[in-house]
């Protein structure tokens, strides 16, 4: 049964079997994983990780791809979520869960950001991504690659760039390369944000002009003395900010009535 890649959904598919061979070896899957792939396509990836786990839950949008997936997997086997993965309560799936797939380019942020809240789930995450967007999300301060993306997961995880995957690894080729990104969520924080919407605001903001200085960027949220107080230097960019210090940031304005 042939599949037509759909522009809409950002689909292109995996093909090159020594790349899909060195992602199932990244993951290195276990019988009794509670695993969940987003975005299976053809099966690149799910055909090898059901050679080894017991059963595997997949979570795929195009219906035309949930019909292909229902008359090649035994049911028994695999479980589909006919739905969107940006509104997918993975929760429902359980706990200590282990999330792999090669994310459509396109919603890869928004998707990052959801599955983030349920960090509490997670035992780890093996995605393929823009290599863009995962040097983004690796990014260290004081780098042009540091930004907003960048603070708000590594709130939350540690991650790693695990290897390149060059574009005629695909069909169709994209114009871009991309990479495998390991994800482990943060047991023990070192801070954790008293108010997670004041955070993210925060963050958003200091970001929203990143050329400008952090007194112009905050200005609606911290005065000369709280800069005082936060041991912050005003004249500093967003991007030279470590994760702590923001969340320290936020958490002094939960604190402070301003």
């Amino acid at each position: 049964m042939r599949h037509t890649p759909r522009k809409r959904f950002g689909q292109n598919f995996l093909t090159d079997t020594q790349v899909i061979a060195n992602i199932i070896r990244g993951i290195n899957p276990q019988a009794q994983d509670q695993l969940v792939e987003i975005g299976p396509g053809l099966g690149a990836l799910t055909t090898p990780l059901l050679q080894t786990l017991e059963h595997l839950s997949v979570v795929e949008l195009d219906r035309d791809i949930v019909k292909r997936l229902e008359q090649t997997f035994d049911p028994e086997k695999l479980t589909i979520y006919s739905t969107d993965a940006l509104k997918f309560d993975f929760a429902s799936v359980g706990s200590n869960l282990r999330i792999v797939g090669n994310l459509p380019y396109n919603i890869s942020t928004p998707i990052l950001f959801h599955l983030s809240t349920f960090a509490a789930n997670i035992k780890d995450m093996h995605f393929m991504l823009q290599k863009e967007v995962v040097e983004r999300m690796v990014a260290v301060p004081s780098t042009s690659d540091y930004g907003r993306l960048t603070v708000m997961l590594q709130y939350r995880f540690e991650m790693e760039l695990v290897f390149i995957v060059p574009p005629e690894s695909f069909n169709p080729i994209p114009k871009v390369e991309s990479a495998i990104v390991r994800m482990h969520p943060i047991k023990k924080p070192t801070l954790i944000a008293i108010d997670e919407k004041l955070f993210s605001q925060v963050v958003t903001s200091a970001f929203a002009q990143r050329r400008k200085t952090l007194r112009n960027t905050l200005r609606n949220y911290l005065n000369p003395e709280d800069y005082e107080a936060l041991e912050i230097d005003p004249g500093l960019r967003a991007e030279n900010l470590s994760v702590v210090q923001f969340v320290s940031m936020a958490n002094y304005l939960a604190k402070t009535p301003h």
